[in-house]
């Protein structure tokens, strides 16, 4: 099986200590301006997908879906993970740049 580089980068910024994981926390991390990118798995609920697209609309974060839960979960050691945030700027451009899905805001 392929190694995909997004998912592995994912595993090096929780290494690093540049995600927060879990729907409350990302929502701080996005309101408190830490959060650079948040990803949303592909099999999350309407809701939970509608709930962080306003928010990062709000809050000018860019947000990409892609991947299950339980590969989100997997690449950075933990349960299944349905939304990640990058706290870090060159992390987010280095995994968004893996996934290859045109960002709606600039990473800067």
């Amino acid at each position: 099986m392929k190694t995909n580089k997004a998912l592995s980068a994912l595993g090096m910024a929780m290494r690093a200590g540049k995600l927060a994981t879990g729907d409350e926390i990302v929502l701080k991390a996005i309101r408190a301006g830490k959060a650079k990118l948040v990803i949303v798995a592909n099999d999350a609920s309407d809701n939970t997908k509608k709930k962080f697209r306003d928010k990062c609309g709000s809050y000018q974060v860019s947000l990409l879906e892609a991947y299950d839960r339980e590969s989100l979960g997997r690449a950075i050691g933990k349960a299944e993970r349905v939304v990640i945030a990058v706290t870090d700027v060159q992390f987010a451009k280095l995994i968004a740049g893996h996934i290859g899905q045109n960002m709606e805001v600039d990473l800067t």
